[in-house]
């Protein structure tokens, strides 16, 4: 049978994994094994939704785009072993359409990579790791170091939540459309969530949230505290008052989080 090519929607932000040799690098970045359960978020065309069926118990593969359901139901008709999902993945709850799910293993479509991950923190507590591939300037802001422009509220939370793996850079030719922009894969896993980790996120998302102002003028701009108990609280923690969010390192928002009113 001819297939029609399919034109991938840039609202969506869809680049669709055509390398197999990519899928190798996953699976080792990914650590598979035939006992897993994977979440894939993005199935695409269904290239890596189909390795990853062949080398693990379960997969969940979620797609957003349901003109792609007729050839991925295609390509997966002798994969017993997937469930297919269709909807948006950061409207759907995940935690229970995947509930064995440890690992989290996808192409991320660009558009919503960062808060995907940002969510899956805390919103998929049965995730213990994470091999996904994202654009090269995400890859870098999730490990970046204080001080760095990279570094920003996405780094402090996936620090404070997990532990770097692998780092893979990935082609731009390992996709079509060939994307503008450059992509890596990521893996990194789990480690235990520090004490208050809904109130760490809101702190640190208020402190980035003006990152030409001072810490203390960005978590009173978001109400989160006056200027002058926030100006006294960074004190109490060994900073000078006038300090920026991203001169702080992840463990200092944590304990920052501690002393807040």
């Amino acid at each position: 049978m001819t297939r029609s090519r399919i034109a991938a929607k840039k609202r969506l932000g869809q680049h669709f994994l055509v390398d197999e040799n990519m899928l190798g690098v996953i699976g080792r970045l990914a650590e598979l094994n035939s006992v897993d359960s994977v979440l894939e978020i993005g199935a695409g065309l269904g290239v890596l939704t189909a390795y990853l069926a062949g080398r693990v118990r379960h997969v969940d593969a979620v797609e957003l785009d349901r003109e792609l359901e007729p050839r991925l139901r295609e390509r997966l008709a002798e994969c017993e072993n997937v469930s297919l999902h269709f909807g948006d993945a950061l409207a759907l709850d995940l935690a229970r359409l995947a509930p064995t799910a440890a690992k989290l293993v996808a192409n991320l479509p660009y558009n919503i990579a960062t808060p995907l991950i940002v969510e899956s923190l805390d919103g998929l507590p049965q995730i213990e790791l994470w091999c996904v591939m994202v654009q090269r300037e995400v890859a870098d802001r999730l490990f970046a170091s204080p001080r760095c422009k990279a570094y920003g509220a996405v780094s402090v939370l996936v620090q404070l939540a997990t532990e770097k793996r692998g780092v893979h850079p990935v082609s731009r030719e390992a996709f079509r459309p060939r994307p503008r922009v450059e992509s890596a894969l990521v893996a990194f896993e789990r480690r235990p969530l520090p004490e208050g980790f809904t109130r760490i996120k809101r702190l640190v998302v208020a402190a980035f949230s003006h990152r030409r102002k001072t810490l203390a003028n960005s978590l009173a701009i978001s109400g989160l505290v006056s200027r002058e108990e926030a100006e006294a609280v960074i004190g109490r923690i060994g900073h000078d008052p006038r300090i920026r969010a991203e001169a702080l390192a992840p463990a200092e928002f944590a304990a920052l989080a501690e002393v807040l009113p």
